[in-house]
């Protein structure tokens, strides 16, 4: 029976893809480097924490990181973010709709996100005030980034709930890993900045094309007609 859904944030409950892409090419200027020249090319550089994104992107254009540059680079990074995070950011359809549902059908709902903590309770509160989630949590000093399984574990247990009861979904390889790791059901989501042969490839339980599937899952008796979420 599922009782808790854990959700990853870019790429799964928002599209932050064309802000990241704002905010780094922004930091690169000021560090004086050339930009990333397309916002598609970020698809493959986030996922593993601001700071792997940094690596990627001087990797990207200057074909490599010394971590000096790369910490310059955050800073700045960081400093054109906190300004505001909501720049470009938005809702994929049917998110918000169906995360209503689950709360209606009794699931519990949380966040993990490689997002800075501060950041990610800020996108988070701002995208989806009305959703009761019950946990919410970024990077923090002390818990291991995705794809450690260690904040999807401390998730379940202050809820109360085994891993087994629970569903992890995310759009990467590293949302997999991370699912997978803490013995949880992985759904791989394909709105977001991955494909399916990587999630596939990455031990996700099931791949989803819309948020709405996430109500006909084996465990969730949701009273939602089915397909009212196209």
């Amino acid at each position: 029976m599922i009782k808790l859904m854990i959700f990853d944030l870019d790429g799964t409950l928002s599209n932050t893809l064309a802000s990241i892409a704002h905010f780094g090419n922004t930091a690169l200027r000021e560090c004086g480097y050339p930009e990333v020249e397309s916002v598609d090319d970020f698809r493959y550089l986030v996922g593993n924490g601001a700071d792997a994104l940094m690596r990627g992107m001087l990797r990207t254009v200057a074909g490599q990181a010394n971590e000096p540059e790369v910490q310059r680079l955050r800073q700045a990074y960081d400093r054109a973010y906190a300004q505001d995070p909501f720049y470009l950011v938005e809702q994929y359809d049917g998110v918000l709709k169906t995360l209503l549902q689950l709360h209606r059908d009794q699931i519990l709902l949380a966040v993990l996100s490689n997002k800075p903590h501060d950041i990610a309770n800020r996108v988070v509160t701002k995208l989806f005030q009305n959703v009761p989630f019950a946990r919410c949590y970024g990077q923090r000093d002390g818990v291991a980034r995705k794809p450690s399984p260690e904040g999807a574990l401390l998730i379940a247990r202050e809820l109360g709930v085994l891993p087994q009861d629970c569903v992890y979904v995310g759009d990467t390889d590293v949302d997999m890993k991370t699912g997978k790791a803490a013995g949880m059901y992985t759904a791989g989501v394909l709105w977001g900045f991955r494909d399916a042969s990587e999630l596939i490839s990455h031990g996700a339980d099931c791949i989803l094309s819309h948020p709405s599937e996430l109500l006909a899952l084996p465990g969730i008796s949701s009273g939602a007609e089915k397909g009212s979420f196209a």
